[in-house]
């Protein structure tokens, strides 16, 4: 009698359900289900598994949906979603569906969305994820989901920025970026951390408790072989492209999905920049309104090569100059556009309308995209040169930049005093 009944209460017991769309469930009854240690980092392994978790989102888009963000193998075929139903001593577990992201460039490892329906009234708080049906699935790490509560907007603009990596020490570029950015109506920066300097460390901690930066670690090195190539070759041995720049991009979109109203998805050396607006409010606002079925806007980029530099004799920035990196200000000649070279563009995009995100598209949305004329908006990226045989005199004199610099100045100023990196003062 004892025997069985421990049985009953650990493992054996279970319970099918056959529900709408072909979704199989199966419930097993645990004693010690819930008490597994909630997974904390941002890339969590499967044990036995070529499977990495990035972490749980709720998305009641499709369906009442939970979509898991991780990074699989090609070889990865089943999973599994094991749900702890809001009030049950119990797991109801389903198949899950894989979705692979298209843009795996050829690489083993990529980016997947785990997708699982969850079962009616369950209210999941929490879930685990494995290879296999019915195993010894708590010791797996237990997730939270999240985007389950929903508040109002905490911004209007977040810039997600992926990845910091190569021990990336532009200082006083990054300075003037994040103060930009702020100028610009920015309310939070979402950047994932590989690696960085000592000096773009202090950076960060000081934007961190004013609040304007949420910084992320990314510890992809610790579990995979990442490339700084986007495309696989034959003879490269790495596991994932770019730093698993896609798998973050994606993270930030879903993790501010419900926080921000708008989502700018950017590298560390760009700057959208208004031609007619002082702001993105501004901007976005008149752009809405002339395409309310628009979820995705795309903005030409415009290289401004660090090689060209013009000194605007602006007062009150001599101390600048033992800041390690490039004077943005200086930077304000861009490269004219090659015809028959691709575009990369960067966007800014309304996240609940997006599914899938790429660096210079979305995969998967609801709504439409819309290419922004250039009279409108560009992207400004400062960094070396695409055409360095170009003449400077072909260089479009490009000084936009500067109708921000006395607010500029004033900012980056005040930053450098509090964060107190070597200033030459």
């Amino acid at each position: 009698m004892l025997v069985c009944l421990l049985v009953i209460i650990c493992v054996v017991l279970y319970i099918r359900i056959y529900l709408q769309k072909g979704v199989h469930y199966e419930v097993i009854f645990l004693e010690d289900y819930n008490t597994s240690d909630v997974a904390q980092d941002t890339i969590t392994p499967l044990k036995g598994n070529k499977t990495f978790i990035i972490a749980p989102y709720y998305d009641n888009r499709e369906g009442n949906l939970v979509r898991v963000l991780g990074i699989v193998h090609t070889e990865v075929t089943n999973l599994f979603c094991y749900f702890c139903c809001y009030g049950q001593k119990s797991l109801t577990f389903t198949k899950a569906m894989i979705d692979i992201h298209s843009d795996r460039f050829g690489f083993p490892f990529g980016l997947a969305d785990i997708n699982c329906y969850e079962p009616p009234k369950c209210q999941a708080t929490y879930m685990y994820l494995d290879s296999t049906s019915g195993g010894d699935v708590v010791t797996q790490p237990r997730f939270e989901i999240r985007n389950r509560e929903r508040q109002p907007f905490s911004a209007d603009f977040t810039v997600c920025i992926s990845t910091m990596y190569g021990n990336y020490s532009n200082a006083l570029q990054f300075i003037q970026t994040i103060e930009m950015y702020k100028l610009l109506g920015a309310q939070r920066v979402t950047i994932y951390v590989k690696d960085c300097s000592q000096e773009v460390k202090k950076i960060l901690d000081y934007y961190s408790k004013e609040g304007t930066v949420e910084v992320i670690l990314w510890p992809i090195e610790r579990y995979l072989r990442p490339s700084s190539k986007w495309h696989h070759e034959d003879s490269d041995d790495k596991d994932i492209g770019y730093y698993g720049q896609l798998s973050t991009l994606n993270d930030c979109l879903y993790k501010n999905m419900y926080k921000s109203k708008y989502v700018l998805l950017n590298d560390l050396d760009e700057i959208i920049l208004p031609f007619e607006h002082m702001t993105w409010d501004g901007m976005m606002e008149k752009l809405q309104q002339e395409n309310p079925n628009v979820g995705v806007f795309l903005f030409e980029s415009h290289n401004f090569p660090q090689t060209a530099v013009t000194d605007g004799n602006f007062p009150n920035v001599s101390s600048w100059k033992k800041v390690p990196g490039f004077n943005l200000l200086n930077h304000v000649h861009r490269e004219p556009s090659r015809p028959n070279i691709f575009n990369a563009r960067k966007m800014i995009v309304d996240p609940r309308k997006v599914i899938q995100t790429s660096v210079h598209s979305v995969l998967k949305s609801f709504g439409e995209s819309l290419n922004v004329p250039l009279q409108t908006a560009l992207v400004h990226h400062c960094r070396g040169p695409h055409q360095p045989n170009l003449n400077r005199s072909l260089l479009i004199n490009d000084r936009t930049i500067w109708k921000y610099n006395v607010s500029l100045i004033s900012n980056v100023n005040r930053a450098l005093s509090l964060i107190s990196l070597p200033t030459g003062t």
